[in-house]
């Protein structure tokens, strides 16, 4: 196994404002000359309310958001249709944040606060809906893979409910249906107003940078290649390919998953004066969606990032669920969804033994299988799975293409880097081996569902014709090929393969592109322009290309020059 090099906190470097510590950040909060003596601290579901609280009540009066909302009952009636009684699939929200506030509480509470006279501090999420002209303006930001940490450890509550102790998988379900759409709306709204940006995603160490320095780190990332910050997490299935290659944590029992690319999901790092400031990457999103999409796709997806890569580790591991994803049809109509979750499996790398399972056999029989999954749920039976999907040898670089309603899984001895778009708890299981979740608990499984999805026509001869392994040449020159390998028709993303001992010349083609290094050790993105710093980046990473920087180069770099590399890149079809 090679020497890890791999990068597990890549940050955007500039000069700029930062403090640390909540002496030296309310001391600079404390100096700071407003017309009114109000200060605004709004924040992001899943901060640690009560350090935030008593932190600021060093500095006056201290009013509490969630004194002003409506109460718990009420607001779980409103959001009751929306979390549904399903255990894990929910339906987007259509409200906003205003709808969790009593009204009367708040009328009276802007009313109260444009009137005094003495610093008072209003503290918690929506604190801007109160807050009056003049106020200085205060943001604590979260992003959502450490929300999903603190829901496991049942530490912070949701919008105007104290969720506690509901199971993960349902306070997790309220934040991707809910909380998190009520609140990046929101903030949407807030990013001109924000003078101060805080990161407490370390409890006890804050750190604050002004809106200048914030703006300044945004306009950098927009405007050159950059990574969002990966995260890792074991599974069930999980395997150790990550420990050795993402040099990780080797007392773990298994990684399983890797989100390398989730920009919904992942944070973004700035290193200011040498100090790492953390801020969810779906600002980046929020505030610079046509710079970093593209117009075309800002056209057709808003200011969501349609593009996913993560890695999934069975390297010493098992198999995946077998399990479907819905079609788009059924996934706007179920959950309020705009698309679905199609995918694909790029064999990042493969053991002797690796498959993958993909599509059905031919002349399955509906119903025996959809009998026999159940009968399987209910234990009465070990479900045969190689009786009804075809079994495919995979190896390194294969690509194979999973668009919504294909029955699918990889086995065990592969590491797969899923190339997808963004939707991401949209999995129907359909049939888990025999196996408990992490928590000793089986896991939900879908049969019900996924038999409304599943494209039965996807059998032995569709796969080998339109979904297994498709490469053809694009192009080529001295030193340098490009291949086609997908994605199938039916999904939107275009997938492109680059192996080269030279420069090759891109260009984003006025969609966001989003690459890995799949061979080589080092590689290095560059602006023929000069228009960004050189960019280096390691075996296995996933970097990203905004739609505005247009043209750009990617050569061996450092221990690869003289060598050969290889990408594979991945962007919006017009």
């Amino acid at each position: 196994m090679r020497k890890s090099n791999y990068d597990k906190y890549p940050s955007t470097k500039f000069e700029g404002f930062i403090v640390k510590g909540w002496e030296s950040i309310l001391s600079q909060l404390s100096t700071a000359q407003y017309s009114s003596p109000v200060v605004c601290v709004d924040l992001y579901a899943g901060v640690y309310e009560d350090e935030v609280l008593q932190a600021f009540s060093a500095m006056g009066k201290v009013l509490n958001t969630r004194d002003l909302m409506k109460p718990e009952a009420e607001v779980r009636a409103m959001t009751d249709p929306y979390m549904t009684d399903d255990v894990l699939f929910g339906y987007v929200t259509t409200l906003s944040l205003t709808d969790f506030f009593d009204e009367v509480k708040l009328a009276e509470a802007r009313e109260a606060l444009a009137k005094i006279t003495e610093r008072t501090v209003i503290v918690g999420i929506g604190a801007s809906l109160v807050a009056p002209e003049g106020a200085l303006m205060v943001y604590v930001d979260m992003a959502r893979w450490e929300i999903q940490q603190r829901f496991r450890r049942h530490e912070v509550m949701g919008i105007g409910v104290d969720n506690r102790q509901d199971a993960v998988s349902v306070q997790y379900k309220r934040g991707l249906f809910i909380d998190w759409r009520v609140l990046d709306a929101h903030k949407d709204q807030l990013f001109n107003k924000v003078s101060w940006w805080m990161d407490t995603h370390v409890a006890g160490e804050p750190k604050m940078i002004d809106g200048t320095t914030f703006m300044k780190g945004i306009e950098m990332t927009s405007q050159s290649p950059f990574r969002v910050v990966p995260f890792f997490d074991p599974a069930p299935w999980g395997g150790q390919w990550m420990k050795e290659v993402c040099d990780l944590n080797r007392s773990q029992q298994n990684f399983g998953w890797c989100f390398d690319c989730v920009p919904e999901e992942n944070s973004l790092l700035f290193e200011v004066n040498g100090i790492r400031f953390e801020l969810p990457s779906v600002d980046l999103v929020l505030l610079k969606s046509r710079t970093l999409l593209g117009e075309p796709v800002e056209e057709r997806f808003g200011k969501d990032f349609p593009i996913r890569f993560d890695f999934l580790d069975t390297m010493g591991g098992g198999n995946l669920s077998l399990q479907v994803h819905p079609t788009n049809a059924f996934i706007r109509e179920q959950f309020g969804m705009p698309y679905t979750q199609d995918e694909s499996y790029y064999l990042l790398d493969a053991g002797e033994d690796a498959v993958v399972y993909l599509g059905l056999k031919e002349g399955v029989d509906r119903e025996a299988m959809i009998e026999d999954l159940r009968a399987a749920q209910r234990g009465e039976l070990v479900f045969d799975a190689e009786k009804y999907v075809n079994k495919i040898p995979a190896k390194k670089h294969d690509h194979f293409l999973i668009p919504g309603g294909t029955v699918h899984c990889s086995g065990s001895g592969s590491m797969v880097l899923e190339i997808s778009s963004t939707p991401s708890i949209f999995t129907f299981k359909l049939w888990d081996w025999q196996r408990l979740g992490l928590d000793g608990k089986p896991r939900p499984i879908n049969v019900e569902r996924g038999k409304e999805v599943i494209q039965w026509e996807r059998d032995t001869c569709y796969v080998y014709e339109h979904l297994r392994n498709h490469v053809e040449m694009v192009a080529q020159g001295e030193g340098w090929m490009e291949e086609r390998t997908g994605l199938h028709p039916l999904e939107f993303i275009e997938t492109r393969r680059h192996t080269f001992t030279v420069p090759v010349l891109h260009h984003t083609g006025g969609s966001v592109n989003v690459l890995n290094l799949l061979e080589g050790e080092e590689a290095v993105v560059e602006s023929p322009t000069g228009a960004f710093e050189p960019f280096v980046v390691h075996y296995a990473e996933t970097f990203i290309i905004p739609a505005g920087v247009g043209d750009y180069t990617i050569r061996p770099y450092g221990l690869s020059e003289g060598g050969k590399c290889m990408t594979v890149k991945a962007y919006v079809r017009h």
